[in-house]
């Protein structure tokens, strides 16, 4: 605006300045809708080389607008993104609710999670039957350690893992999982944990909330409650 102001005028520019002025003398409502438009001028106070504070004032309000507007564009991008979250639990939900037997719940499990929610790795480690040979690792006192403390605080927990923790829950595909998402599975008849691996470091970062994780852990222990266990 102030690159025009300093054009000489034309007789096209004043024509078209005129037409301006005729027109908001017409709609004198006009800025009371469309308020927005006064945050975008700019209207000099001829009080000398210092700034006036009337201007310093228009300033900052409209400083604080920009900020306001930017924190609200981050709250409904935050709110987007959870409704989708909630949209791909759903789906797994679903998912597990049409499983009958435990090889489609870890299919559900499977298909859902390396899909939707684009995991590298996803395993299932079940504790409460050691006849479960594809998901019972063998006895090793610090991972033992480890898990009786993961389970006792009976809540998902997401960071890095040390190496033999992740050799034991990932295998061979441990060795590229830079960040893991763990979930216990503690219900009636079931003890057990979902591990979800991530390739990027930043994806499961101790400091990210883990309600939808816990809420994810509840649906899984109810359906394997409902579902017949090998070797049970």
């Amino acid at each position: 605006m102030s690159q025009q102001a300093n054009q000489p005028d034309t007789p096209a520019s004043l024509e078209s300045e005129a037409a301006v002025i005729e027109y908001l003398k017409n709609h004198p409502d006009f800025f009371n809708r469309h308020p927005e438009a006064l945050s975008e001028l700019e209207i000099p106070h001829q009080s000398g080389a210092a700034v006036s504070l009337i201007e310093r004032q228009v300033e900052s309000l409209r400083t604080q607008m920009h900020s306001y507007q930017t924190r609200l564009d981050e709250l409904i991008a935050v709110g987007r993104d959870n409704d989708q979250l909630q949209q791909k639990l759903h789906r797994l939900t679903l998912a597990l609710i049409d499983a009958v037997t435990f090889e489609e719940v870890l299919t559900a499990l499977e298909d859902e999670l390396h899909g939707d929610f684009k995991a590298d790795a996803v395993e299932l480690r079940l504790f409460s039957n050691p006849h479960l040979t594809d998901h019972y690792g063998e006895e090793n006192p610090k991972l033992s350690a480890t898990f009786d403390s993961f389970f006792k605080k009976n809540a998902p927990v997401c960071g890095t893992l040390e190496e033999e923790e992740l050799a034991f829950i990932f295998g061979t595909e441990g060795k590229d999982i830079a960040s893991t998402a763990l979930i216990p599975l503690n219900s009636d008849g079931v003890l057990g944990l979902l591990a979800i691996g991530s390739r990027d470091a930043d994806r499961f970062a101790p400091h990210h909330g883990t309600d939808f994780l816990a809420r994810l852990g509840d649906v899984i222990g109810r359906t394997l409650q409902a579902v017949s266990l090998p070797g049970l």
